[in-house]
């Protein structure tokens, strides 16, 4: 009788830790730069548990070196430079269970109680909407009127802009805040035209989740990392990109959870899946419309058109 018994609350403690499988976008509401994270989890109450992970610092999508779910607490762990860029490597520890629906958890570097946060994880939702050829151009939108910078707000609160407008071209200073449009959208085509100058680095984020790279990267092999790429997720065909201080051009299309993206006239994406969250995602309700946003935190860039299409049925 006891071994029955124990047999079936081992079988109760495993399916509960089976409910950590599948994706999960998270909020981190007091992280400093509102970034979002992104887990995914697969192999929960078995032995062949494993995940990867959008997340900071960095924000590569990594696979989780080190993962356990046991009892209805998951628990993941890397070890990389917590602190600062070049320090040394201390484990970074996070503990989460669910609550109701919710991914409930905390992060810590280890030995240091001052970096803990806490998080809360939504499932990431099915996106139903495809690529069928049904979907016709509305009417463009000028998110970038030439003038001003009207339409943008900063991602991160109390911080200064460092975002300006001069002959027509919005342009930043290393180092500035993100800019957030005001107005959100779903399925779209974005027209944008922008230069960078040697080793900079941006990016556009597509409903403020999916960042399509801009970066100095002129004749080297395509990557992950590379222009026109959706970051550290789908790596473009070719490198399409123009030497530093020449003016490039993107035409992204996204509907669904499918982007095409083209980088002066060539198709280095299409109809990529994107699976979810990117390092610049600041908005994780994927099921919701959401901004474009523009990378300013990283390197110098200027930008003199940015036409988005909405698409309609």
């Amino acid at each position: 009788m006891r071994i029955a018994l124990f047999f079936l609350v081992s079988l109760a403690a495993l399916a509960k830790d089976a409910d950590f499988n599948g994706r999960w976008n998270i909020t981190v509401p007091n992280q400093a730069n509102r970034r979002a994270w992104w887990l995914e989890v697969d192999g929960a109450g078995t032995p062949a548990i494993k995940g990867r992970f959008v997340g900071a610092p960095g924000g590569d999508m990594n696979a989780i070196p080190e993962i356990t779910a046991k009892d209805g607490t998951l628990r993941f762990v890397f070890e990389r430079a917590y602190t600062k860029k070049g320090a040394p490597a201390t484990k970074g520890v996070y503990v989460a269970k669910i609550v109701g629906a919710d991914l409930v958890g905390e992060f810590q570097v280890e030995g240091n109680p001052a970096s803990k946060l806490s998080f809360v994880g939504k499932r990431a939702p099915v996106i139903k909407d495809r690529e069928d050829g049904k979907w016709k151009p509305g009417k463009p939108i000028e998110l970038f009127n030439g003038k001003d910078l009207a339409n943008w707000s900063a991602l991160v609160p109390g911080q200064s802009l460092g975002w300006k407008v001069e002959d027509g071209i919005m342009k930043n200073a290393a180092g500035s805040n993100n800019l957030v449009s005001s107005q959100t959208f779903w399925n779209f085509e974005l027209h944008g035209e922008f230069r960078i100058g040697v080793g900079s680095n941006g990016g556009l984020g597509l409903r403020g989740r999916y960042e399509v790279q801009i970066v100095d990267d002129f004749g080297k092999a395509p990557d992950t990392h590379g222009t026109g790429a959706l970051y550290s997720r789908i790596k473009p065909r070719e490198n399409a990109s123009k030497k530093p201080g020449e003016w490039n051009t993107y035409d992204i299309r996204l509907v669904g959870r499918t982007v095409t993206v083209m980088v002066n006239g060539v198709t280095v994406i299409d109809r990529g899946e994107v699976e979810g969250l990117t390092a610049m995602a600041h908005d994780p309700d994927e099921a919701a419309p959401g901004p474009i946003s523009v990378q300013g935190d990283h390197g110098a860039v200027e930008i003199r058109k940015l036409t988005l299409t909405p698409l309609v049925r």
